[in-house]
């Protein structure tokens, strides 16, 4: 489970304060998928990022009572100047795993053979994509975190397996998942919230989060 209590997060963009969260109170139940639909701008990697305890509130407590993913995507925990066998190896030490299997499944999904053994500042956008969502893959998570729906490389044949591997860990998982397309979200939740002006309104049906949505695209 992961509960918002009363939290608030604004930044200063260097002319005015602009609100992402304002005193929004909100839980993510297991079994529960929830996505957020939010305008490009507003804050969805930021909310994102604080369920994932990147980024600290401005006021107000998140409680976190399960295993939660790293945001689909993040390379933050990954160290450029050493290889991915290395990166492996030290992620799945962190999270109490056996080093030998998290190293052969994501060499195995990420499929880039000899670069598995270069420096990952040596990689290219896609390259990094893949380790970063074999990595996720390879740790099993009770809710996993998602920032605009699952990346995409120019590898047709990784997308299909990776994607694959994802769809079965989430049928038995929960989702966090948010974007400004509810096509996105149509493929991962039945519930879904809206957020607008700094608040964050749940409903229990995305046909009915996409009517506000809509309306307020609209205005």
């Amino acid at each position: 489970m992961i509960e918002f209590e009363t939290v608030s997060k604004s930044f200063w963009t260097g002319k005015q304060r602009k609100v992402i969260l304002d005193r929004a109170s909100f839980r993510v139940e297991l079994g529960n998928s929830l996505g957020i639909l939010a305008p490009n701008g507003t804050g969805k990697s930021t909310i994102i990022n604080m369920m994932a305890g990147l980024e600290k509130p401005d006021e107000g407590r998140i409680l976190r009572r399960s295993r939660i993913s790293f945001p689909l995507g993040f390379m933050g925990g990954v160290v450029s100047r050493h290889t991915a066998t290395e990166n492996a190896r030290y992620i799945a030490r962190l999270y109490g795993l056996d080093p030998d299997y998290v190293e052969g499944f994501c060499r195995w999904l990420c499929g880039i053979g000899e670069y598995f053994d270069m420096p990952v500042g040596t990689y290219s956008s896609g390259m990094k994509a893949r380790l970063s969502f074999a990595l996720m893959l390879a740790i099993e998570f009770d809710i996993y975190l998602i920032d605009e729906g699952m990346p995409s490389t120019t590898d047709v044949a990784f997308n299909r397996k990776a994607g694959t591997l994802l769809r079965e860990r989430l049928r038995q998982s929960t989702v966090v998942i948010v974007s400004h397309q509810p096509s996105v979200l149509e493929k991962f939740c039945r519930s879904a919230a809206v957020l607008r002006h700094g608040r964050l309104y749940m409903f229990d049906t995305l046909e009915e989060a996409k009517r506000l949505y809509d309306y307020e695209a609209q205005g």
